[in-house]
């Protein structure tokens, strides 16, 4: 007789589970500093907190927790589509947008179907698609900014592609693909596959930069635009996104959705959230301030990087240190040690690189000032490798 083990299916087995960004509070632990010690760049969290009216919002929420929260998200749907001139029709609400791309694989993907998505791409987009037993597809990304080769994709395409996965900007690169470039390519494919559009980012984005991204989804029944709450407008905590796409594929989501999925503190704090335009371009501005301020020590540094269109940098350590094998993981681990927690890029296919996000002017100075220690045991290990 099979064990239980041996019943579960193989792609499950085969799956590596998600690391998160270290909690401020392992760290403290582990190397002796109190909480307020350390710094923490590590998940491109907003570093004003949340939106004011977000915070107001959720506390008065937080009188009635009583009772489920509308498993609907009525008041957020409704929201959304003032914001946006949407139809509520068109809105899946999710537990963070990562939830919204584990409801497009339950819904679209299966064993001998592929995913189709570009190397350094977000991780979930390859969870999501093991999860379900679907054949994944990684095009090789671009070598200048190591970003989405969207003619690689186009060739990849196949009978058995179910979904592809687009990120713009693109975690963990932070690479960009102009709307008219990105629309181009989705009216060339199948209207059988089914194109997901993650803009976890897009509030980064400058207004010229920007692309209407909602109004797409009228005219490919075949797009689905991903958005979150996480990054820009502060809400990482609570684990709130949505997904927009024609009625017909959002009324697949909500067959394989769970009750309840978001819940009411999180509803609530979105609620008013997506109306606080003030704390939005305070973010903006701050993101804006701090890659600035970043991108200076690091050139004073001699280290170089990737232009992002993100919250975050990708650092390039290995054009500096070419011998030493996983850099990022090395330098990621003597910042640690002087309390400062960025994300080594390894998981990714590149432990060359290291990715910091933005924070505060006197967080972003605290990394700035670890650096050079942390460039040190890479010199120092360089010279014993020669």
């Amino acid at each position: 007789m099979l064990s239980l083990n041996q019943r579960v299916p193989s792609y499950l087995k085969a799956i590596a589970p998600y690391q998160p960004g270290k909690p401020i509070a392992d760290i403290a632990r582990a190397y002796g500093f109190q909480e307020d010690q350390v710094v923490k760049l590590a998940s491109n969290e907003n570093p004003l907190g949340m939106s004011p009216k977000g915070r107001e919002a959720m506390l008065k929420a937080a009188g009635d927790l009583g009772r489920y929260p509308d498993g609907n998200g009525f008041g957020l749907k409704q929201a959304l589509a003032r914001r946006f001139g949407l139809s509520t029709q068109t809105i899946t609400l999710g537990n963070g947008s990562n939830d919204i791309l584990e409801l497009v694989a339950h819904a679209f993907l299966a064993p001998g179907k592929e995913s189709l998505m570009s190397d350094h791409s977000f991780a979930v987009y390859a969870l999501a698609s093991q999860a379900v037993g679907a054949t994944l597809v990684s095009v090789p990304a671009q070598s200048h900014d190591l970003g989405h080769d969207l003619d690689g994709f186009a060739q990849r395409i196949s009978d058995n592609t179910a979904v592809v996965w687009v990120a713009n900007p693109n975690n963990p690169t932070g690479s960009f693909i102009p709307g008219a470039r990105l629309e181009s390519f989705i009216a060339g494919l199948p209207a059988s596959v089914l194109v997901v559009l993650d803009e976890a980012y897009t509030e980064y984005l400058s207004e010229d930069e920007t692309y209407p991204a909602f109004e797409w989804v009228q005219r490919y029944p075949n797009l689905l635009v991903s958005r979150s709450f996480s990054k820009a407008y502060g809400l990482a905590g609570l684990r709130v996104g949505y997904g927009v796409a024609s009625a017909e594929v959002t009324d697949l989501l909500n067959r394989v959705r769970q009750p309840f999925n978001v819940n009411s503190l999180a509803l609530a704090a979105a609620e008013a959230s997506i109306f606080d335009d003030d704390f939005l371009a305070r973010s903006a501005e701050l993101n804006r301030q701090g890659m600035q301020q970043i991108q200076q020590g690091l050139q004073g540094l001699g280290i170089g990087w990737l232009r992002s269109w993100g919250n975050f940098l990708l650092i390039d350590l290995q054009a500096a240190h070419p011998t030493v094998p996983g850099a990022g993981v090395r330098v990621y681990e003597a910042l640690l040690s002087k309390g400062v927690i960025t994300r080594p890029v390894a998981n990714y296919g590149l432990p060359g690189y290291l990715r910091v996000s933005i924070g505060t002017k006197n967080e972003n100075e605290a990394f700035l000032k670890a650096m050079p220690f942390a460039l040190e045991s890479l010199m120092t290990l360089r010279a014993h490798a020669s």
